[in-house]
């Protein structure tokens, strides 16, 4: 089979131009492995760029620094001569909190970067370190799920049984052991438990406050900078992240025996 002439050009074309680039890229690679051994070659590029981080920031775990290159280089908020905020950064500190939370041994459920992970709101240094809003979301259905499944199989409360209203006509409604619950999950409704009040006020008392990263919008009016908002949302991330890494069953049985019950019993 013959090739026409114009065929043949850009055939000869094509193994020439990789013949190019193979020779540039070795070049290439030849060049940047002799700049790691000599003492006198030129600085490269990306030295020209702002990089304050150290030689081993790659040894420091990385909830505990946000990269350089992550951050703006021209401020565009003005600096506030008062008092600027700061989030907690003491590990022992936060384990103390998780002990709270889950007991003796609380602090070995998660590993470090989870733990820093769950209590990071996305207002903490505009995200660059990641912030919970996944975790919530799973957890958050985990609550629900759970909620509902501990109101059904307790006891039937008196505020429950006081609606029941006997049918005018003397029916008798079905009855069944699996289903004496079921005027629990209207009466309070799950709304009422889980709410917003009673979850940051749970969190609260455990200390959450203090040991949650974020930055609120008015520094001197914590409330309404949505500081409620901020602890149900870790709340529920610490337990979406009990599910993921330990297993549905670990965060269930955590969630139910330290959160959840102690919420219904309120």
């Amino acid at each position: 089979m013959r090739l026409s002439p114009a065929a043949g050009h850009s055939i000869q074309g094509i193994f020439s131009r990789t013949h190019a680039l193979k020779e540039y890229f070795g070049l290439y690679y030849t060049s940047k492995r002799q700049q790691q051994y000599s003492t006198s070659s030129s600085p490269p590029i990306n030295s020209t760029f702002p990089h304050n981080d150290s030689s081993n920031a790659e040894e420091r775990p990385r909830w505990s620094y946000t990269p350089q290159r992550l951050k703006m280089p021209v401020r565009v908020r003005l600096n506030d001569a008062r008092k600027p905020w700061e989030s907690n950064s003491d590990p022992k500190r936060l384990d103390l909190f998780y002990t709270k939370l889950f007991g003796p041994g609380g602090d070995k459920l998660l590993s470090e970067e989870i733990k820093w992970l769950a209590i990071t709101h996305k207002s903490f240094e505009q995200g660059a370190r990641g912030f919970n809003d996944r975790l919530a979301f799973l957890g958050r259905r985990i609550f629900n799920l759970q909620t509902n499944l501990m109101l059904l199989s307790s006891p039937v409360s008196v505020q429950s049984q006081s609606i029941n209203v006997s049918e005018p006509d003397e029916r008798t409604p079905f009855r069944h052991p699996a289903l004496e619950g079921l005027p629990n999950l209207f009466h309070p409704s799950l709304a009422e438990i889980l709410s917003k009040e009673r979850l940051a006020a749970f969190a609260a008392s455990l200390g959450m406050k203090s040991i949650i990263r974020w930055y609120p919008r008015m520094k001197h009016d914590l409330n309404a900078s949505g500081i409620e908002a901020v602890l149900v949302t870790s709340l529920y991330a610490i337990v979406g992240a009990l599910a993921l890494e330990k297993g549905g069953q670990v965060s269930t049985e955590l969630s139910r025996k330290y959160i959840i019950k102690p919420l219904i019993s309120r």
